[in-house]
């Protein structure tokens, strides 16, 4: 719909700058947030309270994956809401069953734990290579160590956030959990100086995000997986943001071929509902018992039925397949806007999470695709931006997204 259709059918009686006024007023001052209102969204775009159009290929970072208003989606959720929408978990509950059994097949896991956020699955995850060293017979920290990496990020939570690899995240809140030493991405050599018989377990995102967008090199995989089964720890991918069919295979992992022993995921599994999981097979399968770890919220039924249908979604309609198919088109089409300007000095990922790299700050152009190119972008630190579209995009969306962005280069660094 256009301006003046949605203005027809009934937009926000409210201005944007009465609606931010409100919101400045009554949140916590944690984010620096764009002057945009959102209230809608329709497929790949979202409407603003003024009626305003805008191409997303944020996905509320990489969360979206069905875009927006899928009938199919929607359906289910509606469904369930009629049912039962919680229930404790010290009862079964069939969407939370079906919701596993289905993402167990897809991740070629053992168990799963639902939980409310990707920061959460780390969480649970750190407690799995603990207590797997515990079981072990481990005490005091003679083998409490996890070997992170650098420029990783994990969550903002204080056990999530100790293992993440960015000082600036980590310095106003120390001291955090201990036994965390970090390595270098990509750098085989560095993992095996830290390892000793203190470390219980390795963590890293199959492709760093936050950090990035910097895909693991498949010797690095390899290699850290020999290591962790030489020393007898657990090796955890996060794969929170590059699982669930966006690097064009159902998680980045199975690309590979390295398998953890842990695995976290979160983001498209709900779609926009929050739910997260952590997963694990073999050895770490049984590392926890009865009492180690639970939640209130997590694996209820309303958003395991979110997760049960998005599994399906993907499953029936090959969503992993043209994740893949569209991640290659994208990259052709950044790929021709790298090597027009000179300021865009980068281009990596894998599928549809890829990154340009700018030899100048992002921000401006971030900010001027938003308000004057009606274009939904997210950077990666301070010279890269982020591309994590809705799996659901078409060669036109792609087209249009460079068109714009193109735009936004022209009217702010390329000036």
């Amino acid at each position: 719909m256009e301006k003046s259709e949605r203005k027809a059918c009934g937009s926000s009686p409210k201005g944007q700058q009465e609606w931010i006024a409100e919101g400045e007023a009554a949140f916590y001052k944690t984010y620096n947030r764009f002057p945009v209102v959102f209230e809608r969204g329709e497929g790949l775009y979202l409407y603003d309270t003024d009626g305003n159009k805008y191409l997303d290929f944020y996905a509320g970072i990489a969360v979206n994956a069905l875009g927006y208003g899928d009938l199919e989606y929607t359906k289910a959720l509606k469904e369930q809401a009629e049912t039962l929408l919680h229930v404790s978990n010290y009862f079964y509950n069939p969407p939370s069953i079906k919701a596993g059994e289905k993402l167990l097949a897809a991740s070629q896991m053992e168990k799963v734990f639902f939980t409310n956020s990707g920061t959460e699955a780390v969480e649970g995850a750190i407690k799995i290579a603990r207590r797997y060293a515990y079981n072990k017979g481990c005490r005091d920290g003679e083998r409490g160590e996890i070997i992170a990496m650098e420029n990783s990020f994990h969550g903002r939570s204080t056990g999530a956030l100790a293992v993440t690899g960015k000082d600036h995240y980590r310095m106003p809140f120390e001291p955090l959990m201990p036994g965390i030493r970090f390595a270098r991405f990509n750098d085989l050599d560095s993992v095996k100086a830290l390892f000793s018989e203190k470390t219980c377990g390795v963590i890293l995102e199959t492709v760093q995000g936050e950090g990035g967008i910097y895909p693991a090199e498949k010797e690095f995989l390899e290699g850290v997986r020999a290591l962790c089964d030489e020393h007898d720890a657990l090796l955890i991918f996060d794969e929170i943001q590059c699982g669930m069919g966006r690097t064009g295979s159902m998680f980045a992992w199975q690309q590979y071929g390295v398998k953890p022993d842990v695995m976290t995921v979160a983001k498209a599994l709900g779609n926009g509902v929050p739910i997260g999981a952590f997963l694990a097979w073999g050895k770490a399968a049984s590392a926890m018992v009865p009492g180690d770890h639970g939640t209130t919220y997590g694996g209820n039924p309303f958003v395991c039925k979110a997760a049960e249908t998005v599994l399906d979604i993907f499953r029936s309609r090959d969503l992993v397949s043209h994740a893949k198919e569209m991640g290659r088109y994208l990259w052709d089409k950044l790929e021709e806007i790298k090597d027009k300007y000179a300021v865009v000095t980068g281009h990596r990922g894998i599928g549809l999470m890829q990154g340009l790299e700018f030899s100048v700050p992002v921000g401006p152009v971030v900010t001027d695709a938003l308000l004057n190119q009606k274009l939904v972008l997210i950077s990666a630190g301070t010279d890269i931006i982020r591309f994590v579209p809705p799996l659901v995009i078409g060669r036109e969306n792609v087209d249009e997204m460079a068109k714009r962005l193109e735009a936004a280069i022209e009217a702010t660094v390329c000036r």
